[in-house]
């Protein structure tokens, strides 16, 4: 898993309340296992027209936009069912981290187990970013995990709370493959000393 541990970007403001799972990616998307080539289909049913031709009034569709790698959103982001090919499309579109003033618990855990990062503001500051993010081109925003702030392009900083665990995981790219990769060393022990005491096992 990518690590995350400062992400400088252009900020896409998406202002709407209760984007769920089948926004982000609709059901028809889900019969791979891939992880890739999902970008293409993230917020497809807002993002396309109905002959296939792109929405040019969808945000991310706009060329100042277009390169986003910081979503600003409404409420309860990622709510619906608990598909982790939501995380997935957001990742393969360039999505690194999604702000908001809630997330739903599935999706939340998902953005860990993907090295995205979800930072959960207040609404006041939610309102600060937004406008940020209106800005087009300008509207970058710094994102530094370590230090657990947003800095703006005015020179404003946000600071967020997250837990110690999983800001360790995202700084280290460790999703659960590689915390238990990191435990090889004992789990090689314990099984060299169950060989010599169960031979038979």
């Amino acid at each position: 898993m990518q690590k995350f541990t400062s992400l400088t970007g252009v900020a896409a403001p998406l202002p709407i309340i209760n984007i769920d799972t089948d926004m982000i990616i609709p059901k028809q998307y889900l019969k791979t296992i891939k992880r890739t080539g999902l970008g293409t289909a993230l917020f497809s049913e807002l993002r396309y027209n109905e002959d296939g031709s792109d929405n040019a009034e969808f945000v991310l569709n706009k060329p100042s936009y277009k390169g986003a790698t910081i979503l600003v959103a409404g409420d309860n982001f990622g709510c619906g069912s608990s598909r982790e090919h939501a995380p997935w499309a957001l990742l393969d579109f360039g999505i690194r981290c999604v702000i908001s003033t809630s997330f739903a618990d599935i999706f939340y855990n998902n953005c860990f187990k993907n090295g995205i990062l979800p930072v959960v503001v207040t609404r006041e500051e939610l309102d600060k970013l937004l406008d940020d993010a209106s800005r087009g081109a300008n509207s970058t925003l710094t994102v530094d995990l370590e230090a657990q702030e947003i800095r703006g392009p005015d020179g404003g900083t946000i600071s967020f709370e997250i837990d110690p665990f999983r800001k360790h995981c995202l700084m280290n790219g460790l999703d659960d493959i590689g915390l238990t990769m990191e435990k090889a060393p004992s789990i090689d022990r314990f099984e060299g000393a169950t060989s010599e005491s169960r031979p038979w096992a």
